[in-house]
């Protein structure tokens, strides 16, 4: 979803051309997964920070086209909302110190779009607390062909309007646009295609723990409501099912029903088979193997995990982990990104399929709703566990994970170390959130402010005042 696309309107018949060729590249791609010696080489990581810009009340500032003409740097691309921005950080081996250099990355960027905005800065937040419902209206938009294009294919499809109900709130909204409310902090494993599922299962069973305890998005439109609100938002905000579609099982958003049997083909076709087109882009003159109608469909179906294939260095697969929310800091997004990486390596060791699905399923969405106070269960463990005690008892697991993977204990425990006191003080984003709201008597103006300030320290969110 970088770039734009040259135009905002397609005819049925590209709709149908567009179909014709993901079929077809289908099978290029199986063709590739079965090639002896694809994709193989070392682990890499590479992840995506989405901000919001804010004016100097700590307000959304839909400036974002402004900002990165200022900026000129290749790393930054539009967002949906014209408030928000993406950074795509530089991709690095996993073996070594990658969390000290992510994390440098991060604190470099970060306060390099906070500086170019006047009279106001850049926020890695979940969900910004000060969004009200005039935040929403289509001109609220990035001025891009992708984006028009992306509300008119999914509104193709879903004449009825987006219902959105967590908690106590209710809201029936016409266009896409909510999901500009929800900003991120993506993670990319690079993964030879023999070990994808393993891979891919085990980040579906690690995601529950982690996420419980990096929540960052507890309010929405002055509501209190999940520790990740982020979750359900983006779940229901894109739901392209209408009455024609109910019998599909899962949203365009989506933890999944089931684990990986085969590997990432299994879910591409299932993508291809499950989903209608939205963006019916068509290219012309691609390289065999670049297979870019089947990516470019492939990046509008934002599964919580899902697979990537990327055509450079010869074609290679990564598993991208698409639910941990942005910020607090630079030291709170390496120290998530190490317990998730870590969490997942280590599981990817174990046979998870005997595991019920629903059962990570389950801790998933526990984790969002209730964040530390979550009640999950575990493979090979009996009952239940507090949240705060199984990432715990987990935390040695992970940094097992990443030492066999090549890191150095040094850079393993270091962001290893944020996690665990982060937990024992039960100090998440989510709880400083609420306490500094009620403190500043519910005025999320003057919360955001401080936020920012907090954020651009690099602190780690358990140590904020």
């Amino acid at each position: 979803m970088g770039r734009d696309l040259d135009k905002e309107r397609f005819t049925e018949a590209e709709y149908v051309r567009f179909g014709e060729r993901l079929e077809e590249q289908l099978g290029t791609l199986r063709e590739l997964l079965d090639t002896p010696g694809f994709g193989q080489g070392p682990a890499t990581v590479g992840a995506e920070l989405e901000l919001f810009l804010i004016d100097e009340e700590g307000r959304p500032l839909p400036r974002n086209s402004q900002v990165k003409d200022a900026l000129d740097d290749h790393r930054v691309v539009l967002e949906l909302g014209r408030y928000n921005i993406e950074v795509n950080l530089t991709p690095i081996p996993l073996a070594g110190s990658p969390f000290a250099k992510l994390g440098a990355e991060v604190q470099e960027t970060l306060t390099k779009v906070d500086g170019i905005v006047e009279r106001g800065g850049a926020v890695p937040i979940g969900i910004l607390p000060t969004l009200d419902t005039e935040d929403f209206t289509l001109g609220a938009m990035s001025d891009q062909n992708r984006y028009r294009a992306m509300s008119r294919g999914i509104r193709r499809l879903r004449l009825e309007p987006f219902l959105v109900k967590i908690d106590d709130l209710e809201l029936s909204v016409e266009d896409v646009i909510l999901e500009s409310a929800n900003t991120s902090w993506q993670v990319h494993i690079r993964t030879p295609p023999e070990r994808f599922a393993r891979l891919f299962n085990a980040a579906q069973l690690a995601v529950g723990p982690v996420l419980a305890v990096c929540g960052n998005s507890p309010f929405f439109l002055g509501r209190q409501l999940w520790e990740e609100t982020r979750i359900a938002l983006m779940e229901e905000a894109a739901d392209d099912r209408d009455v024609q579609r109910g019998e599909r099982r899962d949203g365009r958003v989506t933890f999944g029903s089931d684990w990986v049997r085969e590997g990432a083909y299994e879910l591409f076709e299932r993508y291809v088979r499950d989903y209608d087109p939205i963006l019916p882009d068509l290219t012309d003159g691609a390289g065999h193997h670049d297979v870019p109608e089947l990516r470019l469909h492939q990046g509008t179906i934002w599964q919580w995990n899902r697979p990537v294939y990327d055509p450079a260095d010869g074609g290679h697969l990564r598993v991208e982990m698409r639910a941990l929310p942005a910020g607090p800091s630079c030291a709170d997004m390496t120290a998530n990104t190490a317990f998730l990486l870590g969490l997942t390596l280590s599981q990817a060791e174990r046979d998870l399929t005997g595991y019920r699905f629903a059962e990570a399923y389950q801790n998933f969405y526990r984790a969002a709703m209730n964040g530390l106070d979550a009640t999950l269960s575990w493979p090979g463990e009996e009952g239940e566990f507090k949240a705060t005690d199984l990432v715990l008892r987990l935390l040695p697991e992970a940094r097992e994970g990443l030492l066999r993977a090549g890191v150095t204990p040094t850079d393993a425990d270091r962001s290893l170390d944020v996690v665990e006191q982060r937990t024992r003080l039960r100090r998440t984003g989510s709880v400083w959130q609420r306490e500094a709201l009620e403190r500043f008597r519910g005025d999320r103006r003057r919360m955001v402010r401080r936020y920012r300030e907090l954020a651009l320290s690099g602190m780690p969110v358990h140590l904020w005042p």
